[in-house]
C-alpha cells in the first residue's frame, strides 16, 4: 500500500509499495519510484528521475530530470542537485547531465551536487559538501570543493588504515582500494 498525504501532488503511477509521500510534495507523471521510499515534505521530483527502494529523500530535495537513485540511498534535507552546467534562461540543453547516486550511499544535508558525476556505492557526502567529481566507492567527501577524507564501511563507519591500501571496519571486514574506490576482501 502507498501512503500518499493528502495535501501531497503525486501524478505519478509508478510508485511502488510501501511508500509514504508527506505533504507539499510535488512528484511529476514520468517519475518512478521505487517500494519503500520516504519521501519527505516540501520536495520535488521531476518527470526523467527514477528512485529505487529504500530511499529517503528528506525536506527541500528538488530531483530534477536526469537523477538516477539505486537502492538504500539517503538524501538529506536541503541537498542540491544540479542538470545543466552552464545554465541560460529559457534555453534547455539537448539533454540534461545525468546524476547518478549508487546503492546504499549517504548524502549529508546542505550538500551540492553538480551534474553529470557518479557518488559511489556506500559513499558518504558530509554536510554542506561541494560535490564536482565523481565520488568513489566507499569514500567519505567534506569540503568545497569536497575531497576524499577517508573511507567508511556499508554502514558508515569510517575505516581504519592498515597500510598497503588496505582497510579494516570496526566490525573486522577488510577492503583494498581499487579503481573505483574500496571492495570488500
Amino acid at each position: 500500500m502507498i501512503n500518499i498525504h493528502s495535501l501531497a501532488d503525486v501524478q505519478s503511477a509508478q510508485i511502488g509499495d510501501g511508500t509514504v509521500v508527506w505533504q507539499f510534495a510535488i512528484i511529476l507523471p514520468g517519475a518512478v519510484i521505487g517500494s519503500d521510499c520516504n519521501i519527505n515534505c516540501h520536495t520535488f521530483i521531476e518527470n526523467d528521475v527514477v528512485l529505487g527502494n529504500r530511499v529517503t529523500v528528506k525536506t527541500g530535495v528538488y530531483l530534477w530530470d536526469g537523477i538516477r537513485v539505486e537502492d538504500n540511498v539517503f538524501i538529506g534535507p536541503n541537498v542540491t542537485f544540479a542538470n545543466d552546467k552552464q545554465p541560460r534562461s529559457r534555453q534547455k540543453p539537448a539533454v540534461f547531465e545525468k546524476v547518478i547516486i549508487r546503492q546504499g550511499a549517504s548524502i549529508g544535508a546542505g550538500s551540492n551536487i553538480l551534474g553529470g558525476i557518479t557518488i559511489g556505492r556506500y559513499a558518504l557526502v558530509g554536510m554542506g559538501a561541494l560535490v564536482t567529481k565523481d565520488v568513489p566507492d566507499h569514500a567519505l567527501v567534506y569540503g568545497c570543493p569536497a575531497r576524499i577524507q577517508g573511507w567508511v564501511d556499508e554502514d558508515g563507519n569510517k575505516l581504519e588504515n592498515c597500510g598497503d591500501q588496505q582497510w579494516k571496519s570496526p566490525s573486522g571486514k577488510f577492503f583494498k582500494e581499487t579503481e573505483n574506490g574500496l571492495s570488500e576482501i
